[in-house]
């Protein structure tokens, strides 16, 4: 689940080391009888962590609430059209 970031301010370091930071702690506190049990844990937080957590970065709004603004005033950038997942 890492990844490699280019340099950046250390604000952005910190967003990345706060969101590793609560997966690993979901992981720590939760058993799994499963990889697969594993990996849908992940897909699901990384769902309301994108969706539901607000974001001081971003204004404190969820990521997707400021892709839909942003898509809103630049839709050229964008290959698909922004949407909540259910």
């Amino acid at each position: 689940m890492d990844r490699l970031t280019q340099p950046r301010p250390p604000q952005t370091h910190g967003m990345i080391e706060r969101f590793n930071g609560r997966i690993a702690e979901v992981l720590a506190t939760t058993r799994f009888d499963s990889s697969q049990s594993l990996a849908e844990t992940i897909k699901r937080y990384v769902r309301i962590y994108n969706q539901h957590i607000p974001q001081q970065a971003l204004g404190h709004i969820p990521p997707i609430a400021a892709m839909q603004v942003w898509y809103e005033k630049q839709p050229h950038l964008f290959k698909k059209k922004v949407y909540n997942l259910t």
